[in-house]
């Protein structure tokens, strides 16, 4: 049911309260691309530095609230946006509040089974947004304007999408494929073999319209830090957003993350992400890869590497003072400045 009639009203964002490098004119229109926490870190750090803040969020979640509202409603899976959003509140009382609203969950007492245990807040508000509205892109916008985000968020598509994957895995001393269907499943692939290659179903899902004018229209596009299969890649892999990423004119920054050797990319090294992302989308260039020293132990082929994708590497300590495979967004910040003012 709409409730809304006649046209929606353009909302305008609030200006931030804290910056941190480039700011007014100057200050390029940046588009951000992930999901989960990398994607938060990454808006973290740039709702620093510039008011023209885009974030293209993945819509392949099938686990948790997330999974069970997208079951349940036949909506967008909510979580990946909220967390974008929760990370463009501004650092104030009200954006603050405001965030850790959207990110609380409901706890069921012990013995009860609630229909609303470990939902998140911010997901039922934007489900009830999007039913209100009907229209997923002016749900976000108005989602934003309760919290004062410093940016807009969008979806990756306007349907929701699913992510299958091909493990590879040794039975018996022979090599065997299987197909695991699902992002939650594919979080955890390593635990049974090596990811060998992953698709988007419905192949032919439509990109966000929003998102692809966003990513023509940007000065800096930049995709990741998050898990490569099931927050970077799928970008590249939904036909639309693929052919946008190839052809604006916006200088293009790959961010990479702080562990290489995780659940979904078991015995991968620096060198062997960039393989991935170049495999399936050959036609990427990058201006930038910004990784942190910690993470490349082969150096000299890591910026052949990305020299070979049309880029060079830059270095910066990004992570955080705790030694956790965390991005710090002043650290981070910092780097996507130095980023900024030299290309």
């Amino acid at each position: 049911m709409v409730l809304f009639s006649g046209s929606i009203p353009q909302i305008p964002l609030p200006t931030a309260s804290r910056r941190v490098g480039v700011t007014g004119e100057n200050a390029p229109a940046v588009v951000a691309l992930g999901g989960g926490h990398g994607l938060s870190a990454s808006l973290s750090a740039l709702r620093l530095l510039t008011q023209e803040l885009t974030a293209v969020v993945t819509v392949a979640d099938d686990g948790g609230s997330s999974g069970r509202l997208r079951r349940e409603l036949g909506v967008l899976p909510p979580g990946d946006l909220r967390m974008a959003l929760a990370a463009l509140c501004d650092d104030t009382d009200w954006g603050r509040t405001w965030r850790d609203v959207m990110q609380h969950r409901f706890s069921s007492r012990n013995g009860v089974e609630g229909s609303l245990d470990n939902h998140a807040v911010g997901n039922l508000l934007i489900v009830t947004l999007w039913e209100l509205l009907g229209d997923p892109v002016a749900g976000l916008q108005w989602a934003g304007a309760l919290l004062g985000a410093r940016g807009t968020v969008l979806p990756m598509a306007s349907v929701p999408l699913t992510i299958e994957g091909d493990i590879l895995t040794e039975d018996q001393g022979s090599l065997r494929m299987h197909t695991v269907h699902g992002q939650a499943n594919l979080a955890v692939a390593a635990d049974i073999g090596n990811v060998s290659a992953v698709r988007l179903l419905p192949e032919d899902a439509p990109a966000c319209a929003e998102a692809v004018s966003a990513i023509d229209a940007a000065d800096w596009v930049i995709l990741g830090p998050g898990s490569w299969y099931t927050s970077v890649l799928p970008h590249l892999l939904l036909p639309g957003l693929r052919e946008a990423l190839c052809r604006t004119p916006a200088k293009r920054c790959l961010t990479m993350n702080l562990a290489n050797d995780t659940r979904e990319t078991q015995g991968m090294n620096a060198v062997d992400h960039l393989a991935v992302i170049k495999r399936v989308a050959p036609n990427f260039r990058v201006d930038v890869v910004l990784a942190d020293p910690k993470v490349v132990a082969d150096r000299p082929g890591f910026e052949a590497a990305v020299a070979d994708m049309g880029g060079r590497a830059v270095f910066g300590r990004v992570g955080s003072s705790t030694g956790k495979p965390v991005h710090d967004p002043l650290r981070l910040a910092t780097s996507y400045n130095d980023m900024f003012a030299e290309n």
